[in-house]
């Protein structure tokens, strides 16, 4: 039988009486003035009674303090086992903890801060697979050279038996790290389709701009295109005027910032004169006699007064 069926469920009576000796365990473990009052009694096994007393701490709301007392077989005297600060049925309790690599969210990340990469990470894969080290049975390959070393023997005749470790300078990694491209890691295929799963939720065309854009980023001139297999499907938005600026959108994406969605027209402009060059006007260096307001005939009235 267990432990726990050999347990009296009555409790003893002297240890059940042995509420002064509880509370002042309690109080010697807790400050002064927060033990309540007693709340009840729950019955631990044979002559084991746990005494629990109101927790009036600001901020514990709930918790009660568990004394538990004890006395030996045949024995007349109660003595402490422990006495514990302990959450009730409804105390006000701390969220689950949960891990740092599950609380962290993007934005997250402050200057200074430094994230540590999983080397399992899925979304990486090596950058360099070695491929073009040689073959493990060639002449030059390290686990030739150990093997000739130790044995004392000559694998091939010439040159190649006295390279020990392959030639570093030469090799595609050797290349790549002086050009200071070779990258330990890269990205995998998961960790392609993950980055686009999330840059299309943020800027995709299922979000509530691009369903009322008049166009998609495919045929905005504001789009900046990447390179990579990525470059087929998002873009850079380089509009500063756009809530996307900055930001890898997909091809189907679209705001009003949109490069055509509203051109600006053209001032009219005024049609340059026609000279017609079939014909000629006359123009006359002096004016015609009956072109003026004055008639050419002089009257005896006129003539008189001095007027011509």
């Amino acid at each position: 039988m267990s432990a726990a069926t050999t347990r009296s469920r009555t409790p003893d009576r002297l240890c059940a009486e042995a509420v002064d000796l509880a509370r002042a365990a309690a109080e010697e473990a807790a400050a002064p003035g927060v033990v309540g009052e007693h709340e009840g009694m729950v019955s631990e096994g044979d002559r084991v009674v746990t005494h629990y007393f109101a927790c009036k701490e600001l901020g514990y709301r709930g918790w009660r303090w568990a004394v538990t007392v004890a006395r030996a077989s045949r024995a007349k005297i109660v003595t402490v086992d422990e006495a514990v600060l302990l959450p009730g049925p409804d105390a006000l309790l701390a969220p689950e903890w949960v891990p740092w690599s599950e609380r962290l969210r993007p934005g997250d990340m402050g200057p200074g801060d430094l994230l540590p990469t999983d080397a399992e990470d899925l979304r990486l894969e090596p950058g360099w697979t070695g491929e073009d080290e040689p073959p493990p049975n060639s002449a030059v390959s390290h686990e030739m050279a150990d093997l000739v070393e130790a044995e004392d023997a000559e694998v091939t005749a010439g040159p190649p038996a006295e390279l020990r470790t392959a030639p570093a300078r030469g090799t595609i990694a050797a290349v790549a790290e002086e050009l200071g491209m070779r990258r330990a890691r890269v990205l995998s295929r998961y960790g392609l389709h993950v980055a686009a799963d999330r840059w299309e939720e943020g800027y995709g065309p299922k979000t509530a701009m691009a369903q009322a854009a008049p166009a998609s980023c495919v045929s905005c001139g504001f789009l900046a295109r990447i390179g990579g297999s990525l470059g087929q499907a998002f873009g850079v938005c380089a509009n500063e005027f756009s809530p996307a600026d900055g930001h890898v959108v997909s091809l189907a994406y679209g705001c009003g910032g949109h490069s055509e969605a509203a051109v600006m027209p053209k001032p009219p402009r005024v049609a340059p004169p026609v000279i017609d060059e079939t014909r000629v006007d006359p123009f006359p260096l002096r004016p015609a006699a009956d072109s003026g307001s004055v008639p050419v005939a002089e009257d005896e009235a006129s003539a008189e007064l001095g007027h011509s």
